[in-house]
């Protein structure tokens, strides 16, 4: 009879795995024959939808493939691995000396071809490593394999983004479809604030485009997508940069969500990092941006592919600067074999996920608010007190822009900000330390709208907007949450994660934010090092020379012939 009773339940188990199957196997088969029809039909419109089928078919087979035959894989390369690691001395030397001539090669030909602007932001990339090795915890325990590799990703990525068409039209290809994807939150806002909602733009526009996002991005962890692009994201910077795999994850995911959010995804390990490692998560958190207020940013009318390829870039960037600042001298206690656990959220249903995800940014649409509310009038109230001050002197234009500018300015020219533009980017990096990165954002969208609207460059003895080179360069310095009030927000929320770590953390953070800092700094130096405006500049012409009446904006037709004839 006990045979029995296990027969059936061992019935009722296959049955429920062929009913599995086919509840996969179904939609798959639909799926397929949709995007086959649609290739059919026309393969030009269906190219992306083609080319996104290719790349989950790769990485599902790339899964199946390793999660069988992972250690057959693993011994049929191992006689290369060993070669390699008997003749690395020698062969590491070789390798050093054609990177090293590649790059001078490179440099050499490219200050020929576009001028020497970009020496101006290699030389600022060179002067903060540096400055990071000089001010090093431990300079002479640094590994430099997390660092040049991390550099070489940067360059990677910005190269594929900046310099070729591909690149560029792929990135292009994306960029428009997150604009749209992020117009459908208008739809909202009309419903609850009424069709005259964009009269109070940024309260009833720009808000409400956090909650869309936020809600997205919870629907998207239920169902267990984000932690699997992350795992991916963090095993490339994992292999190549040497990381551990805690520290890769929480750099892979900060490139979409927060700095408290990204380490919920490795809690369970966080009492047990090493303090190297917890300097690398503060670092991630502070260098990069997250998604859900990525949309904001870009409703600013800050450009999306600039900001959508800082994000990304500056990823490995925190990971090689924190390696630089603070090196481990600990062995980390979680191994590639080991594997990490990734936290999911409790919702039971997609419904539930959605509604978790739009309740969940109620506290940030409000801290985000209230912030701009403080720190906009703490602002004020500087100014008019430095106003008042700088009065006695005869200087009653002094304020806390203007000291900020000068301070950074010397820093924004190195990372490749043209002179006469170095000061106004001074000052919005000063915003952004001091303040944060939605007040210098805000001001920065106010520059790029003076220069698209035309007028004349100086008014009043105060310059009104910069170039095109000098407003992307800024974009990628700004792409961060490295300001002083973020300090507490990171202390509080680790701490509350890892309450045994409370005075490693109070005890890095600072060393953190400055580790972010210079991180989005080097993001700015790689940009400025690739960048050329001249795709940007033949839409312009393209619109100019199409346009039946005269142009609106004669400035920026001039800066374009200009740029170009240069070349």
């Amino acid at each position: 009879r006990h045979g029995g009773r296990e027969g059936v339940e061992g019935g009722r188990e296959l049955y429920a795995a062929d009913i599995t199957d086919v509840c996969i196997l179904v939609p798959t088969t639909v799926y397929l024959a949709v995007v086959i029809a649609a290739c059919v039909l026309n393969f030009q419109r269906a190219l992306a939808l083609f080319v996104l089928t290719v790349l989950a078919i790769f990485f599902i087979c790339w899964d199946f493939l390793m999660g069988r035959y992972e250690d057959r894989i693993a011994e049929f390369f191992s006689p290369c691995g060993r070669f390699l690691r008997k003749q690395w001395f020698w062969l590491k030397w070789i390798v050093w000396v054609v990177l090293i001539t590649a790059l001078l090669l490179w440099l050499i030909l490219d200050t020929a071809k576009q001028g020497a602007n970009q020496l101006i932001s290699f030389g600022g990339l060179v002067m903060y490593v540096l400055l990071m090795l000089i001010f090093s915890k431990y300079p002479t325990k640094v590994k430099w394999r997390p660092v040049f590799w991390g550099i070489g990703i940067q360059f990677i990525l910005g190269l594929l983004t900046l310099r070729t068409k591909a690149g560029f039209d792929a990135f292009n290809w994306l960029v428009i479809q997150v604009q749209t994807f992020l117009e459908y939150s208008d739809e909202g806002a009309k419903f609850v604030f009424g069709d005259k909602y964009i009269d109070h733009f940024f309260a009833f526009k720009v808000l409400p485009i956090v909650v869309f996002f936020s809600m997205v991005m919870s629907v998207l962890y239920h169902i267990g997508l984000m932690q699997w692009i992350i795992k991916k994201v963090g095993w490339v910077m994992e292999i190549t940069m040497g990381t551990s795999p805690i520290e890769s994850l929480v750099a892979a995911g900060n490139i979409f969500v927060g700095q408290t959010e990204s380490p919920l995804l490795v809690r369970p390990y966080l009492a047990s990092v090493t303090k190297s490692e917890l300097h690398a998560i503060m670092t991630a958190g502070f260098s990069t941006i997250a998604g859900s207020v990525l949309g904001a940013y870009i409703s600013f009318g800050i450009s999306s592919s600039h900001l959508l390829t800082a994000s990304v870039m500056s990823a490995p960037a925190a990971l090689a600067i924190s390696k630089l600042f603070w090196p481990e001298r600990e062995t980390s206690r979680v191994s590639l074999t080991g594997g990490t656990k990734m936290e999911k959220g409790d919702a039971k249903n997609l419904l539930e996920a959605a509604s978790q995800g739009a309740s969940a940014s109620i506290a940030l649409v409000a801290n985000i608010a209230v912030n701009l509310i403080g720190f906009l009038a703490l602002l004020a109230f500087f100014d008019a007190a430095l106003s008042w001050l700088g009065n006695m002197f005869d200087y009653p234009q002094l304020s806390f822009k203007i000291i900020c500018a000068y301070v950074f300015m010397p820093l924004s020219f190195m990372i490749g900000v043209d002179w006469e533009d170095s000061f106004l980017v001074g000052g919005l990096l000063g915003y952004k330390t001091f303040f944060n990165e939605f007040v210098a954002y805000t001001n920065l969208s106010k520059l790029i709208t003076n220069r698209k609207n035309g007028g004349p460059m100086y008014l009043e003895g105060e310059k009104q907007y910069m170039s095109i080179r000098s407003e992307t360069i800024a974009t990628y310095a700004l792409c961060g949450f490295a300001n002083f009030g973020s300090l507490g927000l990171v202390i509080g929320g680790l701490t509350s994660m890892a309450p045994s770590r409370k005075s490693d953390i109070a005890g890095g953070a600072f060393r953190a934010m400055i580790a972010g800092t210079v991180a989005c700094f080097m993001t700015a130096c790689i940009a400025g090092l690739l960048f050329t405006p001249v795709e940007e500049c033949y839409v312009v012409l393209g619109n100019a020379f199409n346009s039946t009446s005269l142009p609106s904006n004669t400035t920026e037709i001039v800066g374009c012939c200009q740029d170009l004839f240069s070349r």
